[in-house]
């Protein structure tokens, strides 16, 4: 016995794709709209590496894996993770943590570095002086006064402040910028 199938040609206008054109261009039009807004006002990540290192710690997970965090009705913490996710936790629990975990993680170099310079620039403030390029990876500068070399400080991985008067010179080490400084001879300039 034989067996006839009947087949008909598809008509041209079919589209074996199943998305429509006009999603398509929709969603190219929605992309090149959010890469013109970054570009014109990019938006600021509210976490600093260090924010994310602490809650990381808090809820066992990776830095990485945070995006931030929101504050709901004064009461929920809402940590908001990069996979969509979201984990809520009590405020006071969750500031209490926060303050636990800050103060046993260390801190980084870059950190650090920070806290150096705003204490080498309020001391700088404070005397009247200036300085050159700081060496970030042994954090030292020349300070001037009026233009004129009035010593070098550094400070040390122990946390120490440290001056001396000539780049071969013998250097003395101080519990703080100020002291440092007091060591080169320099003092505070008086008010008339």
């Amino acid at each position: 016995m034989t067996q006839s199938v009947f087949a008909q040609q598809a008509p041209k206008n079919f589209s074996y794709n199943t998305i429509d054109e006009n999603d398509l261009a929709q969603a190219e039009l929605a992309q090149y709209m959010n890469e013109q807004a970054q570009t014109v006002a990019p938006t600021k990540d509210p976490l600093t590496d260090r924010d994310r290192r602490i809650i990381a710690t808090i809820i066992e997970r990776n830095p990485e894996e945070i995006k931030t965090i929101r504050i709901e009705a004064k009461i929920t913490v809402w940590v908001q993770l990069v996979d969509g996710g979201r984990l809520p936790f009590e405020r006071n629990w969750f500031y209490t943590r926060v303050q636990e975990v800050k103060a046993t993680l260390p801190e980084t170099p870059r950190e650090r570095n920070d806290r150096l310079s705003d204490e080498l620039e309020a001391a700088c403030q404070k005397y009247g002086l200036s300085h050159s390029e700081i060496d970030w990876l042994s954090f030292s500068t020349t300070l001037y006064r009026n233009r004129q070399r009035v010593g070098f400080v550094g400070c040390n991985l122990q946390g120490q402040w440290y001056s001396r008067r000539s780049q071969l010179g013998g250097s003395r080490t101080a519990d703080s910028i100020d002291a440092a400084i007091a060591l080169l001879g320099i003092r505070q300039p008086v008010a008339a």
